[in-house]
């Protein structure tokens, strides 16, 4: 029992009381119920990558997003982990293409540029016929510093660079924010400023 409470510890927003409620339910509950849990979880690691375009997750290549003829090609939407382009989609507003980083910056914690998918996203940028670029990195001190070194690096295109309007959580990612909040931060958005 022990190992199952550790283990279910370390998944996220799982603290220790929690993980010991869950351990406790599925050692209860019937052996079939939690093999069909465990097949479910074994199939999902499986079936589920990132997107070779975007990053995001996926059980096919392209994912849905990314071969959606429907949605705006000149919109491109740059996130830090495919959680993010999950959290945007909720809100129902964003008809544009994503790509996730697959990270943010920091050198404190050893995440430098080359760490992050910075070359895919130029490629993208080289291929399609991107107008706008917006940044929807979260608003903490990293999330800033990469929303700054992406202005610099992709600066001179001639492509529109925004960034999402405040009101997110300070210090936390987007899979924190509401629907509501994601909605009006992407209407909201604006230019970030020249180098």
């Amino acid at each position: 029992m022990t190992v199952l409470v550790a283990a279910l510890g370390r998944l996220p927003g799982i603290g220790p009381r929690s993980a010991e409620r869950l351990a406790l339910h599925l050692v209860q509950t019937e052996a079939d119920a939690v093999r069909q849990l465990a097949a479910a979880l074994l199939e999902a690691r499986e079936r589920v990558s990132l997107c070779q375009q975007c990053g995001g997750l996926t059980e096919t290549q392209p994912c849905p997003i990314c071969g959606d003829a429907r949605r705006d090609s000149t919109l491109l939407c740059v996130v830090e982990r495919a959680l993010d382009i999950l959290s945007l989609e909720k809100s129902g507003t964003y008809r544009g293409h994503y790509h996730a980083l697959g990270g943010k910056l920091s050198p404190l914690n050893g995440v430098g540029p080359e760490d992050l998918r910075l070359t895919e996203l130029e490629s993208r940028l080289d291929a399609a016929g991107v107008k706008e670029i917006i940044l929807a990195l979260g608003s903490d001190v990293e999330g800033d510093a990469t929303s700054n070194y992406l202005g610099r690096r992709l600066a001179g295109r001639g492509i529109r660079l925004t960034r999402l309007a405040q009101g997110l959580p300070a210090g936390s990612g987007l899979e924190f924010a509401d629907e509501l909040t994601l909605s009006r931060a992407l209407e909201g958005r604006r230019d970030l400023p020249p180098v």
